[in-house]
């Protein structure tokens, strides 16, 4: 099998005409279509939907489902908030700040900068509660040819102990050194 890429990632939403609009004026994407049916075509049960995909960049696409004759939405009550994201990079970490400030003049509360070593990044929530996150890149190309090499060990021992490897562990000291200068 060779994937060509992510045709489309797919939530569900409170209100599709509120999401396509946060998505549209908050994070600047193009409402790129909708999908409307009164039956599942997969299983073809009766279950009247909204199906809309926005356009995320560089042939990203972020798809939403309201779903009006489902129980009301909710999260996972075993799995914390900070778990499940969604993730935008941006160009670097002017424009990060920038966005943080746009964020902020919209109303949301934005958690960060959050420095994970390679990268920085903030963090808010949309209408229908998907926590969301903006990233700019601050590694180096030689830092991810590191991470890639050790992967395959840290998820070995991670399976082994259900313990953080040490593996890179340089990536956070790293990290705490910049905070504490």
């Amino acid at each position: 099998m060779e994937l060509k890429r992510i045709h489309h990632v797919a939530y569900r939403c409170k209100d599709a005409k509120q999401t396509v609009e946060f998505y549209q004026r908050v994070m600047g994407m193009d409402f790129v279509l909708a999908i409307a049916e009164d039956h599942v075509p997969s299983t073809k049960e009766p279950d009247p939907y909204m199906h809309v995909f926005l356009d995320a960049g560089m042939g990203n696409v972020l798809a939403f489902f309201e779903l009006p004759n489902s129980p009301e939405m909710g999260s996972d009550p075993n799995t914390p908030d900070w778990v499940q994201h969604i993730a935008f990079e941006v160009e670097s970490y002017s424009e990060l700040m920038a966005a943080k400030a746009q964020l902020e003049a919209n109303g949301l509360e934005v958690l960060g900068p959050t420095n994970h070593g390679i990268f920085q990044s903030i963090y808010f929530f949309d209408p229908s509660g998907h926590r969301l996150e903006l990233v700019c890149n601050t590694c180096t190309e030689e830092e991810m040819k590191m991470l890639h090499a050790v992967a395959p060990a840290m998820i070995k021992e991670w399976a082994e102990t259900k313990k953080a490897p040490r593996h890179a562990a340089w990536l956070h000291e790293k990290e705490f050194s910049a905070d504490s200068e």
